[in-house]
C-alpha cells in the first residue's frame, strides 16, 4: 500500500515533468502508475487515501483449503511424480482414481512455492542476449552470408558468398561457387581485407551459424588476420539483417533471372553487374539515399551539404510552399547490428574515447 506522502510526491513529480513539456503517459510510466491512477490521485486537487485495501472481500468459493494445498504439495513431491510436470501428473492421478486440482492450479501452487523448476533431467533454457555491434565508420563491422542462386536445372543451385560493410552498406567482397566450402570463405575474407587495406586493423565479422562460418579452418584464418568473429543467436533469422536485406534487394531486381542461371559463368557475370549497380548507382534508403560507395569513401558529407543548400534556396524562393523545415538530409551517426537505445550509444562512445 502506497502512503499518502508517497502519492503526493509522485503527483508533484509528474506535474513538474508536464510543466517542462513531458506528456502524461510516459511520465506516469516512469513511476509505474497508470494515467487513471494519476487522475484518481489528483481528483479535487487532493490526494485521497486508497480505499481498496479497506474493502472486506469475500473468500472465493472455489479456493483450495490449506489441507488440500498441502496434499497437492505432498503428492507432486512423491518419487513417482517428482520428475513429472502437471500435464503428466493429473492424468496419472486420474488413472489411480484421484483428482486433486487442475493442471493450471498445480502450476500456480508450484510457482508460489518456488518449485516450478525443471522437474526432469532437461536443461533450463539458456537466454542468449542479442549480438550488438556498433559501427561509427567503414571497416569496423562486416556481416556476411551465403545465399543460393537458382540454376536452370531444377534442384541445382550456385552459392553466392557476400560480405557487406555494416556502416556504409558497401559490398566489400563476393564470390560465386557451386558448393559451400570453408576454403572458399577463407579465400574471400583474405581478398576482402586485402582490397580494403585492413591488415592488422581491428574488425568484427558477423554471420549466422552455417557450417562454413563455423568451420575450424575458417575461424583459424580469422584469428590470423586479427578479425573478431560474431554469430547470430540459434534459430534467430533477424540477427543478420543487413546481409538478408541485401539478398532481398538482389532477388527482387527486375532483371533477376527467376528461371535460373544457365551456368556458373553466367551467374558470376550477373552478380558482378549487380554489385557494381548496388555499390555505385543504388541510392540506399538506410543511408539517406546516397550510394554505398559514396558513404564508404567519405563523399557523403559534400553531397548532403549540397542537397541542404539546394533545399534552403528553394525555401527562400517559395517560402509559402514550406510549412516546416526543409527535408532532413543528415546522415546516421552510427549503425548498430541490433536496435540500441541512445544511452547505449553514448556509453559506447564514452568507452571508445576513454
Amino acid at each position: 500500500m502506497i502512503s499518502i506522502s508517497d502519492r503526493k510526491e509522485a503527483v508533484e513529480l509528474i506535474n513538474q515533468a508536464r510543466t517542462s513539456g513531458a506528456k502524461l503517459k510516459p511520465a506516469c510510466k516512469m513511476l509505474n502508475i497508470s494515467e487513471r491512477t494519476y487522475q484518481r490521485w489528483t481528483n479535487d486537487d487532493t490526494v485521497k487515501e486508497d480505499q481498496r485495501s479497506l474493502v472486506d472481500r469475500p473468500t472465493p468459493k472455489n479456493k483450495l483449503s490449506d489441507k488440500e494445498r498441502s496434499e497437492i504439495i505432498q503428492v507432486v513431491n512423491k518419487p513417482e511424480f517428482a520428475d513429472l510436470v502437471p500435464s503428466q501428473i493429473v492424468p496419472k492421478l486420474a488413472d489411480q482414481g484421484k483428482y486433486l486440482a487442475s493442471e493450471s492450479t498445480i502450476h500456480r501452487i508450484l510457482k508460489e512455492e518456488k518449485m516450478n523448476t525443471h522437474r526432469s533431467r532437461s536443461k533450463v533454457p539458456v537466454k542468449r542476449d542479442a549480438p550488438t555491434h556498433i559501427a561509427t565508420a567503414p571497416n569496423q563491422v562486416w556481416t556476411w552470408d551465403i545465399t543460393w542462386l537458382n540454376a536452370l536445372v531444377k534442384g541445382q543451385y550456385y552459392k553466392l558468398y557476400l560480405i557487406i560493410d555494416m556502416f556504409s552498406r558497401l559490398i566489400v567482397g563476393y564470390e560465386v561457387w557451386e558448393t559451400e566450402k570453408a576454403e572458399y570463405a577463407e579465400h574471400l575474407i583474405k581478398k576482402a581485407t586485402l582490397s580494403q587495406g585492413l591488415a592488422g586493423n581491428p574488425l568484427v565479422l558477423h554471420s549466422d551459424n552455417g557450417s562454413p562460418m563455423k568451420a575450424a579452418t575458417f575461424l583459424a584464418t580469422l584469428e590470423k588476420l586479427g578479425i573478431q568473429s560474431s554469430f547470430s543467436r540459434p534459430r534467430v533469422s533477424n540477427d543478420n539483417p543487413y546481409s538478408e536485406a541485401l539478398f532481398k534487394t538482389m532477388k527482387y531486381r527486375p532483371k533477376y533471372p527467376f528461371n535460373g542461371f544457365t551456368s556458373l559463368e553466367e551467374a558470376r557475370k550477373w552478380v558482378q553487374k549487380f554489385v557494381n549497380w548496388y555499390n555505385c548507382t543504388h541510392l540506399h534508403s538506410g543511408i539517406n539515399f546516397i550510394t554505398p560507395y559514396q558513404r564508404h569513401y567519405a563523399l557523403d558529407k559534400e553531397i548532403m551539404e549540397n542537397r541542404i543548400k539546394i533545399y534552403e534556396e528553394a525555401k527562400i524562393k517559395n517560402p509559402e510552399r514550406w510549412s516546416k523545415n526543409i527535408r532532413n538530409w543528415s546522415l546516421p551517426e552510427y549503425v548498430a547490428l541490433n536496435p540500441i537505445k541512445e544511452i547505449e550509444f553514448k556509453d559506447f562512445a564514452a568507452q571508445k574515447k576513454g
